[in-house]
């Protein structure tokens, strides 16, 4: 599985103030725990283990967290992001202070263990459908302010992102349309708002039904059209109606039971809320190593 190696880097603004913020609301004025009993000179070494079989998350992220609270700390990885492991692997060493070890221990565990139940997830659903061509993509339905960490897990576990934010791309659903009095004049408004825009932004648009695609069809800057709650049968009509004249995406009610069926309909993309806010943690525990 090739692993999105730069999204550290792709998002460092957003993954260091992440890191700040989160050390400061779990250690707070000081980790009392660690200062009432652990001399201040003090090293020691620690193995992440791996209690439970799943896809690997949040490796480089670790790296990172260490890193940036304490440079003195020094990560051994054994696997790459993106790695089935088994029960009993161990995924990285850390020596160095243990004070810092052990101010570091619970964001490193927190956040490793759901973005690897995040891969791990996006990973058994991507694997049933690799016979189609079909893409899976997450949803914005993220845990506020780790929507970065949890889309990099996505893409570890072999999804597709989605749009970030309502910054990065355009999505006309149902509430636009009906907000503007109908399907035209949401996407007229739309085109007159793009133009003097400087960056190109993808526009999804969500039909609920035949004639909403024959009024998208003919906007060349629509990138992709959204069938929300679409049966397998609507689903197979409206891509007989687009024709392949755009990109299609299914989304809502799509679970592991009609999942196959949905992306053997041809459709180019699935997006799944599941994918993020229904994983399960993997479970990981850092342990002291003796000399």
């Amino acid at each position: 599985m090739t692993m999105p190696n730069n999204y550290f880097e792709r998002y460092q603004n957003h993954f260091e103030h992440f890191i700040d913020e989160a050390l400061k609301e779990d250690i707070g004025s000081g980790d009392h725990s660690s200062l009432s009993c652990i001399e201040e000179a003090s090293k020691s070494n620690a193995v992440l283990l791996v209690k439970e079989v799943g896809i690997i998350a949040g490796m480089q992220l670790a790296k990172h967290i260490f890193k940036q609270y304490d440079p003195a700390l020094v990560f051994t990885p054994f696997v790459e992001d993106g790695s089935r492991v088994e029960l009993g692997d161990q995924a990285f060493t850390i020596a160095g202070s243990t004070r810092s070890i052990l101010a570091t221990e619970r964001l490193v565990l927190n956040t490793m263990q759901r973005m690897s139940g995040i891969a791990t997830r996006t990973h058994e659903l991507q694997q049933l459908i690799q016979h189609t061509s079909c893409k899976l993509l997450d949803t914005r339905k993220t845990t506020p302010n780790f929507r970065y960490a949890e889309k990099w897990a996505v893409e570890i576990g072999g999804g597709t992102n989605h749009r970030m934010g309502l910054f990065d791309a355009l999505m006309i659903k149902d509430n636009h349309v009906d907000f503007c009095g109908g399907m035209t004049q949401a996407l007229e408004k739309t085109k007159r708002y793009l133009e003097p825009l400087r960056t190109k932004l993808e526009v999804v648009v969500e039909c609920r039904n035949a004639h909403e695609i024959e009024q998208v069809l003919p906007f060349s800057f629509v990138s992709r059209i959204l069938l929300d709650n679409h049966s397998e049968s609507e689903l197979k009509q409206a891509l007989h109606q687009i024709g392949g004249k755009k990109p299609t995406e299914a989304s809502g009610n799509i679970t592991v039971k009609n999942l196959v069926a949905v992306a053997e309909t041809g459709v180019d993309y699935i997006s799944m809320g599941a994918l993020t806010y229904d994983a399960k943690s993997i479970d990981l525990s850092l342990k002291a190593l003796s000399d």
